[in-house]
Order: structure tokens, then C-alpha cells, then sequence
């Protein structure tokens, strides 16, 4: 420090006192003791040079700006994270004179915000560069910044991230619009050029966040920019760590197939099977299971299973959290870490994030992970957090718990009761996804019962005016699979012109609307007493489905009725298939004769018994409450004159033969109209309370 203050008052006192003559002399000293003369000072074209820690000012005349140099205490570190070309760390916090060019010369500039980015020092106007990008807000900005800085291979790093960072937050519109004005920005093909010439000279990090960049922004994945960084990743890859593959992973997984592309994750998959044996950290494990993607070898992905199987202790909870997604990316439904994960988060669930939650709940559906115990414990801590949680994040909970199939009664009650203290308050997307939800899963609230689909029938019909055909398919089908019926829906569905769009429009909907127009011309012929004034709807009756009879419930049957005749497979006129039809006497349990020739026959005193033998799709999740198709065809079933008896397929099976035969005689005896088995029992605890 004593240095740099004699040094200062010298070059001071050397400018405003010495004679011409005097300062040639003084400037020849100041030469021979490493100091730069006021002649080399007005050729320099870094006169300003910055110190971090410290500076010093210098009396100038007054047309000159001031002149910093740098203390040999100044530390460096920030500016060393965004200068690539310069010294190193030791270098610069050991370095003892100016960091500046041997040959530079140092011209004194009026100081001035238009010119400044020009005569600042290195270092400075690297900060200052890193400064304004970060206030960029458009693609625009940044390629405007950087035409005004050296274009070095930081910077164009840099600069792509940001331009992404700054288009990803734009409408699909704006970002159309930003992308056609960056493509065209002629700063921006010199970008595209110093990152080739340059690439070589990348970290891992800068090459995988400047490849996902430029994919993210569209760059045309055979251009010449992104292949040579393809090839120069590929050179490269042994020097890549977790968090470059991780990114360098998630970019491929967006990419098209191509050789280097193909290359590529070969040799990522390799990598990462070498570096299993290493791994100690399961954040690291878990980012190395995402890189291998979800094409990656059944063998690779066991391996990594067993890794993480061996690490479980050392999980938390965000690690149980963050297992979900990733084997999700993996698309590995390993039930052993799921389930580990699954206790894991049931048993810390409060103050876990909504976020994460739906992460949890998405990524199950994608693995077809059902655990009910999971479920159950989200499902009740919203319930108890009621209050916390607003009407749209309640309905995207309910949503993802109607893709696994689960009902949460306390849940749905609650909402139901909040939904109808403000129906009107509800837009059309929360109208339809309700619906839909309470539909699929076949719950009325406690105690509203029909008043509830009626509330919301009434809501739909204010938005009858700007309702979309498909929409409006949707909502009546839903309230079909209810038993409510609105006429106002109704004749607005029946219009030739919104029937023509549902039916005659190609797309990978038309079988699915045809499909809902059929359930909904089946709910106005058979619940006819719930509906007034209305007609049919003419369409064609989509290909029935049918299952392959169950050996299993078909000799349990035999043993029952010793032989006697019985109908199986029968396929009514309507299309409903029913795996095994009876008919019985109604106050003997005698067998009637039912063979389709004399079905139109049968005396009134019979009763015809449907045995239907549900999947376990067509159940809510841990329980025998049948789902809305199946509840529907009940209850049109029972509209034609027929006792339904619902055989749970996945719990029959696990019966013995003696418990199979109880059931089924209990059910298919029973002197009054069945229901079928409506339960959250499992069959077992069925036959020992009936």
C-alpha cells in the first residue's frame, strides 16, 4: 500500500508542477522503477483499471477522468466466475501490478456513460457485462448488449441462457414473435460462430446449458453449430460432472435421433454405468439415473436400482420426493423404492410443498403406481389443511386422484360443501373438471345427494352460449354418469350443427365422442322417468367390448346350480355384455329355463340375476365403490328387470373355493333386488359380515 500512495503523489506532483523538461525526466525515472509515464498514460486504451477491494484517487485536471490502480489486497473471486480469458485465481489475488496487456497504453477519456463500456479495465467491464445481463428482458436486449462487448466464449455461454431464460417466460405469441426477431438479429449468427470457433475451449457446464440453449430456442437440431458441439461433447464427456449431465440428459431427451445424437447417449450410459461403484451421494445417484434416459437397458437400469436400494437409509424426504421423478424419467416403476419413498412421505407429510405433492401424484400416474396409503395420507392432510389450500389447487388434487382411481370421501364431501355455498363463482374449466371427477368416481356428497350435479348442471348452462361442442359433450356425459339430466343441455347437444362437429370432424376424438354420445343416448331410453320432453339422439352404437369368460367364477357357478342351465356371454340389443345371466324363481330357488329362445317368455314370476365380473379399474382404489361406467350399468341393468351381483375380479381370485361358493349363494339367492357389492370392504370382510 505505501507503494501505491509514494506512486500516486509522485505522478501528482509530477503533473502539476514539473516543466515540460522536468516531466521528461521524471517520466524516463518513473520508467526504470516499472511505474508508466503520463506519456504512455495518454496512449493507453485502458485507463481506468478497477480494483475490487479498494482504489485510490488521483487530482487530474479536470477535463481528464480519474485514474484507479489496483492494491495488492484486492480479491478477484467474483469477477474470476465470469472472465474466462484471464489469469488465474492465484495469479490475480497474488498479482502485484496492474492486470493490463504489456503493450497497452493508458488514454485519458472525459468521463462519460456513453463510452465507458469502451475504456474500463478487463475485469471491470467483464462484472459490468454480467451486470446488464442479468437486467435483460427480452432476447433483444441481451443480442443488443452483446454487440456492444467482445464476444468471448463466457459470454456467449451466457448470453443463450439468457436468452432462453428471457423467452421461456413469454406467451406462446410473444415468444413467436421475440424468435423471429433473434433469428434475424445479426448479432446473433455471430453468437451462433464464436461458439464453434471456441467450443473446445468450453467447460462442461458452458457446453450442455449452450446446447440446451440453443434446442430450447429452436436452432434446427442438423445445423452446424449444434453438431459441432455434439462432437466436441462427445470428445469431452469423461470431463462432464453430475450436475453437466444432468442437463446435457435432459437436452437429449428432447433431441432427434440422429448419429451424433445416437453416439451420444451410448457413451452417457456407459459413463455412468462406469461411475455406479463410485457414487456415495444420493443426489448424485439420482441425477445419474436421469441421464441414462428412458431408452437405457432394463440391465443398467437394475443396476441402478440396486444402488439406490442400498443407499435408502441415507434418503430424506426431498430425496423420497425427488425418487418419484426420477424414475419417473427413467420410466423404472420399481416397486420396492416406491413403496420405501411412498412411507417415507405418508409419514412426514406435513409442510411438504403443493409443488412437490403434485410431482409426487404425477409421476405416480405416469409409473401406474397406485399406493393407497400414500393417497390416503395426502388426501386427508388437505382435508385438515382445508383452509390452506385454494378451490383450483383442491380441484387439481382431486384430479390426480381420479387418475389413480382413489376416492376420498372426507375430501370430496368438504369440497362439495364449499362448491355449493358459491356455485356461480366457479368458471367453465372448474365446472367440467368437477363434474368429471365426482362422475369417474361415483361419489354424492353426504349431504347434498342429487342437489350437488344439479347446482352444477345449472352453472354449466350459463356458459351455454360460448360452449364448445366437445365441452358441452363432456359435461352432459358427465351428469348422465350421475343420473341428472338437464333439458336445456340436452336440446343444445341434439342440434344438427353441434352433433356434425362431434361426429363428422376427423381426429383421434371422434371414437371417443361417438363412445360418449352412445352412454348418453342409453341414460335418455332407459332413465326415462328422470327425463321429460326428450328425444334420442341418432347415432351409430359403437363395437361392444367384451372379456374373456373367468374359469375361475364359471365352475364356482356350476357347483352352485348342480348342472342347470345358465346363459353366459349374452350380449343385449343395447351393447351392455353380461358375463353370466340367471333367471330364478322369485319365491323358490329354482332354476327357470332362460335359453335365448323363450327369453321374451319369461313369467313374472321369475327374476333374471346379472353376474358381473368387474377388473379392478373398474373399482375405486382399495375398495369395492364401483367407478361411473360400472355404476351406470348397474343401474341400467336394473331398468331393464335384471338383479345385478358384482364380482370383484382381483379379490375373487384370492378367495378359496369354499368362500367363493358362500358369496356367491348369498348374493345370488338373496330373496330381495341385489345392489351388487358397494363396499370399501375387501370380499373377505364382505362374507363374514353378510
Amino acid at each position: 500500500m505505501s507503494v501505491h500512495k509514494s506512486g500516486n503523489r509522485l505522478i501528482r506532483h509530477a503533473f502539476l508542477s514539473y516543466s515540460s523538461s522536468c516531466q521528461r525526466c521524471f517520466s524516463s525515472c518513473l520508467l526504470r522503477n516499472g511505474i508508466p509515464s503520463p506519456n504512455q498514460l495518454e496512449h493507453s486504451s485502458f485507463w481506468r483499471v478497477h480494483s475490487k477491494a479498494s482504489s485510490t484517487r488521483c487530482c487530474v485536471p479536470r477535463t481528464w477522468s480519474r485514474v484507479r490502480f489496483y492494491t495488492q489486497d484486492g480479491t478477484q473471486d467474483n469477477i474470476l466466475k465470469t472472465e474466462e480469458e484471464g489469469q488465474s485465481a492465484d495469479h490475480l489475488k497474488n498479482a502485484t501490478r496492474p492486470a493490463v496487456e504489456k503493450d497497452a497504453t493508458i488514454v485519458l477519456h472525459p468521463l462519460s456513460e456513453e463510452n465507458e463500456p469502451e475504456f474500463q479495465g478487463p475485469e471491470r467491464r467483464g462484472a459490468l457485462f454480467y451486470d446488464l445481463l442479468t437486467a435483460c428482458q427480452s432476447p433483444s436486449d441481451v443480442l443488443d448488449l452483446a454487440e456492444k462487448y467482445t464476444l468471448t466464449w463466457r459470454r456467449v455461454s451466457n448470453s443463450l441462457t439468457k436468452i432462453w431464460e428471457t423467452t421461456k417466460k413469454l406467451s406462446e405469441e410473444q415468444r413467436r414473435y421475440e424468435r423471429r426477431l433473434m433469428f434475424e438479429h445479426p448479432v446473433f449468427e455471430q453468437l451462433c460462430q464464436r461458439l464453434m470457433e471456441d467450443s473446445h475451449k468450453m467447460r462442461s457446464d458452458d457446453l450442455a446449458y449452450s446446447l440446451l440453449a440453443l434446442v430450447k430456442l429452436g436452432v434446427s437440431q442438423r445445423s452446424q453449430v449444434i453438431q459441432t458441439l455434439l462432437r466436441v461433447i462427445q470428445e469431452n464427456l469423461n470431463k462432464f460432472e453430475e450436475r453437466a449431465l444432468s442437463v446435457l440428459a435432459n437436452c437429449l431427451e428432447e433431441m432427434e435421433g440422429s448419429i451424433n445424437v445416437d453416439a451420444l447417449k451410448a457413451g452417457l450410459r456407459l459413463l455412468v454405468e462406469i461411475r455406479i461403484p463410485k457414487i456415495k451421494n444420493v443426489a448424485a445417484l439420482q441425477t445419474m439415473m436421469r441421464c441414462i434416459g428412458r431408452d437405457a437397458p432394463v440391465s443398467l437400469k437394475r443396476k441402478l436400482e440396486h444402488k439406490a436400494l442400498s443407499m435408502v437409509r441415507q434418503f430424506s424426504v426431498p430425496n423420497s420426493q425427488y425418487m418419484f421423478t426420477t424414475l419417473a424419467a427413467m420410466n423404472f416403476p420399481s416397486k420396492a423404492l416406491l413403496d420405501f419413498c411412498s412411507k417415507k412421505i405418508a409419514e412426514n407429510i406435513h409442510g411438504i410443498p403443493f409443488w412437490r405433492l403434485m410431482y409426487v401424484l404425477q409421476s405416480s400416474r405416469d409409473l401406474r403406481y397406485h399406493n393407497y396409503t400414500l393417497l390416503s395420507a395426502i388426501g386427508s392432510y388437505v382435508a385438515s389443511t382445508f383452509d390452506m389450500w385454494s378451490s383450483k389447487q383442491v380441484i387439481l388434487f382431486l384430479l390426480l386422484f381420479e387418475d389413480h382411481g382413489f376416492r376420498h370421501v372426507g375430501l370430496m364431501d368438504t369440497f362439495a360443501e364449499t362448491v355449493m355455498k358459491d356455485p356461480d363463482s366457479l368458471i367453465l374449466k372448474d365446472v367440467l373438471n368437477i363434474l368429471k371427477v365426482y362422475s369417474q368416481l361415483n361419489h354424492f356428497p353426504q349431504r347434498h345427494g342429487q342437489q350437488f350435479p344439479e347446482s352444477l348442471s345449472n352453472v354449466l348452462e350459463t356458459y351455454l352460449s360460448k360452449i364448445l361442442p366437445a365441452e358441452l359433450l363432456r359435461g352432459v356425459f358427465s351428469l348422465c354418469l350421475l343420473g341428472h339430466f338437464s333439458n336445456v343441455l340436452m336440446d343444445k347437444l341434439q342440434q344438427k350443427d353441434v352433433l356434425d362437429e362431434l361426429l363428422f370432424q376427423e381426429g383421434r376424438n371422434q371414437g371417443m365422442h361417438e363412445r360418449m354420445l352412445h352412454y348418453v343416448n342409453l341414460c335418455l331410453q332407459l332413465d326415462s322417468p328422470f327425463v321429460s320432453s326428450t328425444t334420442a339422439l341418432s347415432v351409430a352404437k359403437p363395437p361392444s367390448t367384451t372379456f374373456p369368460v373367468n374359469l375361475e367364477l364359471l365352475r364356482t357357478l356350476q357347483v352352485i346350480l348342480e348342472g342347470r342351465s345358465f346363459q353366459k356371454e349374452v350380449l343385449l340389443e343395447n351393447g351392455y355384455f353380461i358375463d353370466f345371466s340367471i333367471t330364478l324363481e322369485k319365491t323358490v330357488k329354482n332354476i327357470c329355463d332362460s335359453t335365448q329362445e323363450n327369453e321374451a317368455a319369461i313369467s313374472e314370476d321369475c327374476r333374471r340375476v346379472a353376474v358381473l365380473c368387474g377388473q379392478s379399474s373398474s373399482f375405486c382404489l382399495g375398495t369395492l365403490h364401483p367407478r361411473g361406467k360400472l355404476a351406470m350399468k348397474m343401474r341400467h341393468l336394473a331398468a331393464l328387470g335384471y338383479d345385478t351381483v358384482l364380482v370383484p375380479k382381483h379379490e375373487f381370485e384370492t378367495l378359496s373355493e369354499e368362500e367363493r361358493v358362500e358369496f356367491l349363494k348369498k348374493r345370488i339367492f338373496a330373496q330381495t333386488e341385489t345392489t351388487g357389492v358397494v363396499s370399501t370392504k375387501s370380499l373377505k370382510q364382505v362374507i363374514v359380515t353378510n
